[in-house]
C-alpha cells in the first residue's frame, strides 16, 4: 500500500491550501484516515482524523480553519486549510488505517509528507 501526499507549498499568512492524499495497492478497506504534521524541531502531532463513518476528530488548534474530507471511492483524503498561519509551517503527513484483504487485520500506513510553508 502506498500513500502519495500533495498540495503541499508557500502561502502568505491568512492565505490556503489543500492537502491531498491518495492510498493505491492492495485495499480491501480503509478505517481512519488522517493529517499529522511536524514542525522542525518538534515532535510529529495529530492535525485531523475521519473515520469510515464518516465521524471527524480536530486538534485544538485548527478546529475551525481545517476541514478534512474524504472520497471513499478514490481511496483518498483531503485536508482544507483556511486562515493558515506562519506556525502551521511545518511537513504534513498522511496516514490511513488499510485492510488489504478480508481476513488480514488493519495496518498503519505513512504517506512521505508535504511541505507547508506559511510566511509571515
Amino acid at each position: 500500500v502506498q500513500l502519495q501526499a500533495s498540495g503541499g507549498g508557500l502561502v502568505s499568512a491568512g492565505g490556503s491550501l489543500r492537502l491531498s492524499c491518495a492510498a493505491s495497492g492492495r485495499i480491501f478497506s480503509i478505517n481512519d484516515m488522517g493529517w499529522y504534521r511536524q514542525a522542525p524541531g518538534k515532535q510529529r502531532e495529530l492535525v485531523a482524523l475521519i473515520s469510515s463513518g464518516p465521524t471527524t476528530n480536530y486538534a485544538d488548534f485548527v478546529k475551525g480553519r481545517f476541514t478534512i474530507s474524504r472520497d471513499n471511492a478514490k481511496n483518498t483524503v483531503y485536508l482544507q486549510m483556511n486562515t493558515l498561519q506562519p506556525e502551521d509551517t511545518a511537513v504534513y503527513y498522511c496516514a490511513a488505517k488499510v485492510r488489504q484483504t478480508l481476513l488480514s487485520e488493519r495496518r498503519d500506513y505513512w504517506g512521505q509528507g508535504t511541505l507547508v510553508t506559511v510566511s509571515s
